[in-house]
């Protein structure tokens, strides 16, 4: 069983608008974007990232916005809903300012014996506040949304799976401990993770396969320390029988991937060197940042990209 990965480092996503996506995140939810770069596959596309005041490992929403991309379908083998924690008593703060916002799919329940409030995206991304009054990271309150109740990062994302079974084992090899069960949904749980801690997983054996598309989950990373750390976890997933790309340079952390059993993509990402790397942390997300790779087309790219508000 691993040791290295010490809970979820970044969850990136697929959308159809770039400033409506920018929009929802840092006007609606209060985020911070941290940074403002391209798609490093296909840089005539942005990859958005939101966060906490610098990007910690474990609260950053990401997304690829391709213009007039089709809704994706929900169904298995991917992430269902991914959830953010915020401070105890809050929801009702959220309840409102969602309301306030048009926010749609907003419903009241519990999950876990926590009170949850799930909404959805601009592009029908599934996305759930759960108060955790045990969460103590800090928050970017400069964002519209008062240190009582801002975002603190995220607590839990769910897989929906047609059979569960092979991607638990998996989850246990990569040191998650079965936690609970409620409704017939199984959480696993990091032990000393970074507040990003829990994976669900819920079966679903008659549901249809999911497609990808606007308000899908693209794939989600889990944070090792540094790239020593995430060769450990490398090697040993290939040593186990998983097909795991190289280490991939992503400007702000290295990244490894492999399919999971299940069908989702996850990834392995280092916590270094993190997104002040290229920007003053007072500045975060401002300047549009190109990979050296890409660098020669920032005319062309810039003519291109929407425009974003700050």
């Amino acid at each position: 069983m691993l040791n290295q990965i010490k809970g979820l480092h970044h969850v990136t996503s697929m959308a159809d608008d770039a400033q409506k996506n920018n929009a929802f995140f840092t006007n609606k939810l209060g985020l911070r974007r941290v940074k403002k770069t391209v798609n490093f596959d296909e840089p005539s596309v942005y990859h958005l990232y939101y966060g906490d005041e610098i990007g910690t490992p474990g609260t950053v929403m990401t997304y690829f916005p391709f213009p007039h991309i089709v809704r994706g379908r929900p169904g298995t083998g991917e992430v269902g809903t991914t959830v953010f924690s915020v401070p105890e008593g809050s929801l009702p703060y959220w309840r409102e300012r969602f309301e306030k916002f048009s926010v749609g799919g907003v419903t009241e329940g519990e999950s876990f014996g926590q009170k949850r409030l799930t909404f959805t995206g601009p592009d029908g991304d599934g996305f759930a506040l759960v108060e955790d009054k045990g969460d103590k990271r800090p928050v970017w309150t400069q964002g519209g949304v008062g240190n009582d109740e801002a975002i603190r990062g995220f607590h839990s994302a769910s897989l929906r799976l047609r059979d569960g079974g092979a991607t638990e084992e998996l989850l246990k090899f990569m040191g998650y401990q079965e936690a609970d069960t409620s409704n017939g949904i199984k959480r696993f749980a990091i032990p000393g993770g970074n507040g990003a801690d829990f994976i669900d997983i819920e079966t679903l054996p008659e549901a249809q396969r999911a497609t990808l598309g606007a308000g899908s989950v693209h794939h989600i990373a889990f944070a090792v320390e540094d790239r020593a750390k995430q060769l450990e976890v490398r090697k040993a997933l290939l040593d186990t029988g998983y097909q795991v790309t190289p280490v991939i340079d992503r400007d702000y952390f290295w990244a490894v991937y492999f399919r999971t059993p299940g069908g989702v993509l996850f990834e392995i990402a280092t916590n270094e060197p993190g997104f002040d790397r290229d920007e003053d942390t007072a500045h975060l997300g401002e300047a549009l940042k190109l990979p050296m790779q890409h660098e020669h087309l920032r005319a062309a790219l810039e003519n291109h990209l929407q425009p974003l508000e700050a």
